[in-house]
């Protein structure tokens, strides 16, 4: 049973996110990770940063964690296509119609004065990972938003590790000069259709509790709370 997903980066870095599973106890939890943790330890990776239930978090701070911040997981079922935003283009990285390096540029922007408090990566470890996680043709995962010709927003739509039909955004972002619009939610429905396109039934978007204006768009097209997690982390 695979209670802990992770991500590795060579000797750099191990991303851990706890799957909640009905039935298996706290106990049995902590036993499962002291085994990820000890490994972790072994090889000497760089850090560790870890997703899991507050409920751990007195335990995980006398193990030498520290909080880095507290994200919400919002769901819904993607059982319905919204309509076509007008106005608003969509074209794939892989289209050819933008440079790898104005991409990261465009990613940058985006990401500029977030409310996201876990900002572990430089562009260019961001732009390195897509490869990484997504593999060699991750440029098809990557959407450009264009309101009258000019890129302002984008979306990584994809399927969740060790699923079949939970969709996710690797990353969504809309520029800064164009937040508090509307364009956020537009393009976050544009991306709900690009989940379903790739085969998803339903959507897990999660976010830093202080970025109010993303959980606004999540409670906009219709998606719930499901979840709080701790952001931790712990370095060699």
């Amino acid at each position: 049973m695979n209670l802990f997903n992770r991500i590795e980066k060579d000797n750099e870095y191990w991303l851990v996110d706890q799957v909640k599973v009905d039935g298996v106890t706290e106990q049995e939890y902590v036993e499962v990770f002291y085994t990820l943790l000890s490994s972790w330890k072994e090889k000497q990776i760089g850090y560790l940063s870890l997703l899991m239930d507050a409920s751990y978090e007195k335990w995980l701070l006398e193990e030498g964690f520290r909080k880095v911040s507290m994200i919400v997981e919002y769901t819904r079922k993607l059982d319905e296509t919204f309509p076509a935003e007008q106005g608003i283009t969509v074209t794939a990285l892989a289209d050819g119609m933008m440079a790898d390096s104005d991409f990261a540029l465009l990613y940058e922007r985006c990401r500029s004065g977030s409310a996201n408090k876990n900002k572990l990566f430089t562009i260019e470890q961001m732009m390195e990972s897509l490869e990484n996680e997504l593999g060699t043709d991750w440029r098809t995962h990557c959407y450009i938003f264009r309101k009258s010709g000019e890129p302002v927003g984008l979306s990584i739509p994809i399927i969740e590790q060790g699923t079949v039909d939970e969709g996710r955004l690797f990353y969504f972002g809309v520029v800064p000069e164009w937040r508090g619009k509307g364009y956020g939610s537009a393009f976050h429905r544009i991306s709900l259709n690009l989940l379903q396109r790739i085969g998803a039934t339903t959507y897990v978007g999660s976010t830093d509790e202080a970025n109010r204006h993303m959980i606004r768009i999540f409670e906009q097209n219709g998606c719930r709370l499901r979840d709080r997690k701790g952001i931790y982390r712990i370095d060699r």
